[in-house]
């Protein structure tokens, strides 16, 4: 007995003297440019879990840790906004089985996301749910729908959960709404880009230019998420972590080298 009691006491003090670390060398980091919209493809959840022998839906919830784990740290970093690639509307091609999965850990995770109390709510960050939102399940879109009011009024920072997505749609959807707007207006002036980008759904959810595109498990493309946002000055990396095991040690490599990116162009103005 004594020596359990004494093995979970080492055991907590370890948990806080890393706890500590962590946040003092987030506290560093953070001294120097940090970038102001970082956006994830969370890519490896079904590796990750076939590699430990669990269900595909296991190495999704892992994911979703993964997530609230990478959210807290960008949040202790001051970056301003959060994007995810939660689901792709061509992830409706996958097994009826695994969407029905994907789609019940969904509501489940956008319920527990929202309640008073957990990290939403701590750190002020108001989640905007970022795509063709009438193709999700009604009790999703309920569930979404119920996220999206319960945090409105967050500014602190944004969490854009981009389900389901593409950005050959949401280009599309913006193409659409600028031409909308010009019919609506009479007017007869040439669509510009910016226009476009304006009716982007990101810019509609207030999210600031994209900085850092970070793909998981060693896989480098795209796969059709944020496109137009990430064509001109977005830092692009790649790490060969599934995103289950994605972490700090991870992550702090990426920051550094956008810090050091900064400091050189600011170096030749």
């Amino acid at each position: 007995m004594l020596l359990q009691l004494i093995s979970s006491s080492l055991g907590w003090l370890r948990d806080q003297a890393t706890a500590k670390a962590q946040d003092a060398l987030l506290s560093a980091l953070a001294a120097g440019p940090i970038p102001q919209h970082i956006a994830f493809i969370m890519d490896g959840n079904r590796r990750y879990a076939r590699s430990k022998g669990m269900q595909v839906k296991q190495g999704h919830t892992d994911g979703f840790y993964t997530l609230r784990k990478m959210l807290e740290v960008c949040i202790k970093l001051n970056v301003r906004c959060v994007s995810a690639y939660v689901f792709s509307i061509e992830n409706f091609k996958r097994s009826p089985g695994e969407v029905t999965a994907l789609m019940d850990l969904a509501e489940e995770k956008l319920h527990e996301l929202c309640q008073k109390g957990d990290i939403l709510d701590q750190y002020g960050i108001r989640l905007v749910v970022v795509g063709h939102k009438d193709m999700l399940p009604e009790r999703v879109l309920a569930a979404a729908e119920k996220a999206e009011n319960l945090t409105r009024m967050n500014n602190r920072a944004v969490l854009n959960l981009c389900m389901p997505y593409t950005s050959r749609d949401e280009m599309t959807s913006a193409v659409q709404a600028t031409i909308q707007s010009h019919l609506e207006n009479d007017d007869e002036s040439a669509i510009t880009p910016q226009e476009i980008d304006a009716h982007l759904m990101t810019s509609l959810a207030g999210s600031p230019p994209l900085d850092i595109l970070v793909r998981t498990s060693g896989v480098k493309r795209l796969s059709d998420y944020l496109l137009w946002q990430c064509s001109e000055d977005t830092q692009l990396q790649f790490s060969s972590t599934y995103w289950p095991n994605f972490g700090l040690w991870d992550f702090v490599p990426i920051i550094l080298d956008f810090q050091r990116k900064v400091w050189a162009q600011n170096s030749t103005l």
